[in-house]
């Protein structure tokens, strides 16, 4: 007997999905944040972040229902939020300093940029 092709293309699961838990604090508490199927990948997921659109992430997990695995994966990405912040001159919220300092392998050094006064100096 001859089976149908699937009507899901094989591209659309067979990839890394990223799922993001957030606190919504003491009132609402903890949800998965639901996201369009279009923005689970990792660079969507970093860039989210960055620009605020999860104030505070607490776990972040990843999966690949095709090959069958799943993995937390929050260190994982606050690194590559370290290292983003580090090669960027973003601002950065407490929160995801907290987040990358709570999570993250690698020591997170935020140099913050301050305007320096110039001054002129008469050499006499």
């Amino acid at each position: 007997m001859r089976s149908s092709p699937s009507i899901v293309p094989a591209d659309r699961l067979d990839r890394d999905i990223y799922l993001i838990l957030e606190d919504f604090g003491a009132r609402a508490g903890c949800t998965w944040r639901e996201t369009d199927e279009a923005d689970t990948d990792l660079e969507t997921v970093l860039r989210d972040i960055l620009s605020g659109q999860y104030a505070y992430p607490l776990r972040i997990v990843c999966f690949n229902a095709i090959e069958g695995w799943s993995r937390d994966a929050t260190s994982d990405v606050a690194d590559a939020l370290s290292e983003r912040i580090a090669n960027s001159d973003a601002e950065v919220s407490q929160a995801l300093q907290d987040f990358i300092q709570a999570y993250g392998t690698r020591p997170f050094n935020l140099q913050l940029v301050l305007p320096l006064p110039f001054r002129s100096v008469a050499y006499g």
